[in-house]
């Protein structure tokens, strides 16, 4: 289709199918090259997706496409390198998650995109997810008064490894896969954190680092969310990609169960609504919900070129949840709850 804007991918891998798939959901936009250091990767993704050209250097891509946004679909490690380069020649900047593998580097990657002028969002895709959304507006709409405690949990058996078995190998890989994502939306419903704990555990011999944890956070209104994710548990029927959550307020109680089964709890009385995302043509259960996410956060991408929307989350919001994270690993680590204030000034040591 054509577009108003054109904008290019970098890395053509696993989930970056489903970035093909949001972008041409998202009216307005057209990909109109893919980069991979994989030629034969490259040229493979772009026929199957109709594009028109691939390349191997996305230095070469940048100069030759002069594209209005970049989408950065690549692991950790490139994510600075890429970034810098796509704001560098002027282009609305899309980077996938994990922002960065340091607080030094997402910080760099801040300055760059001040420096360009140009938006830098992280395709944080959870805050994006139907149910979380329709429980953001719930809250905004005061269905359960202020908020003061929060659940959210993200527990699974799946096998994750067989489609990304670099995380077999990640640095704290709960919580920079996963957590992250469960941090965003905590921040996203209860508002900014001001202190974390977190106890951490390797459950899968498999895995070289921590595939499970627990945290608890001290928001800067008083309010409480404890988060709990697990890669390694038994559950029938198996839940993921799901994540469940209980918010309580004071006047009620959100509470998003199983299947996607939203229970609102107020005056003596428990109403149900399903907040399940319609599958998309080009989706399938159970990943439609996470698909949905993608193409809702590329729209609103959309929005952000237009100038109509302030990105969410934009590289400087998530660099704060790339904080968290990392005091939460430093809490593992050393047994003792983090001021995140603090801990930021300092510049995330670990």
């Amino acid at each position: 289709m054509s577009a108003g804007f054109r904008g290019v991918l970098i890395g053509c891998g696993f989930f970056a199918r489903n970035h093909m798939h949001g972008w041409a959901d998202a009216e307005g936009a057209d990909i109109v090259a893919v980069c991979d250091l994989d030629r034969g990767k490259a040229e493979a993704f772009a026929r199957h997706f109709g594009v028109l050209e691939s390349f191997t250097d996305a230095g070469a891509m940048l100069a030759a496409v002069r594209p209005d946004f970049v989408d950065v679909a690549t692991t950790i490690e490139s994510h600075r390198p890429l970034v810098e380069l796509a704001l560098g020649n002027g282009a609305l900047t899309v980077v996938q998650k994990p922002f960065a593998p340091s607080y030094a580097d997402g910080a760099a990657m801040v300055a760059a995109a001040a420096r360009a002028g140009r938006p830098l969002l992280v395709h944080e895709n959870f805050r994006w997810q139907r149910p979380f959304r329709e429980l953001a507006a719930r809250i905004a709409a005061g269905e359960i008064g202020a908020p003061s405690f929060a659940r959210i949990s993200f527990r699974h058996g799946w096998d994750v490894y067989a489609n990304q078995p670099y995380l077999l190998e990640a640095e704290d890989l709960a919580l920079m896969d996963v957590g992250l994502h469960l941090f965003d939306v905590a921040r996203f419903l209860m508002g900014d954190v001001a202190r974390v704990s977190c106890e951490t555990q390797r459950r899968n011999p498999a895995v070289r680092t921590p595939d499970a944890f627990a945290a608890l956070l001290r928001h800067g209104s008083g309010a409480v969310t404890e988060v709990d994710c697990s890669f390694w548990s038994r559950i029938a029927p198996e839940p993921f990609p799901q994540t469940l959550a209980w918010i309580e307020g004071e006047t009620g109680t959100l509470e998003l169960g199983a299947d996607y089964r939203l229970r609102l709890h107020r005056d003596g009385r428990a109403t149900e609504t399903d907040v399940d995302a319609p599958p998309r043509p080009w989706a399938e259960r159970p990943w439609h919900v996470v698909q949905d996410s993608v193409s809702a956060f590329e729209a609103h991408v959309v929005d952000v070129l237009r100038g109509t929307a302030e990105p969410q989350p934009s590289g400087a919001h998530n660099l704060e949840t790339l904080a968290l994270t990392l005091a939460a690993a430093r809490s593992a680590e050393r047994g003792e709850t983090v001021d995140l204030a603090a801990f930021t000034a300092a510049g995330c040591p670990r």
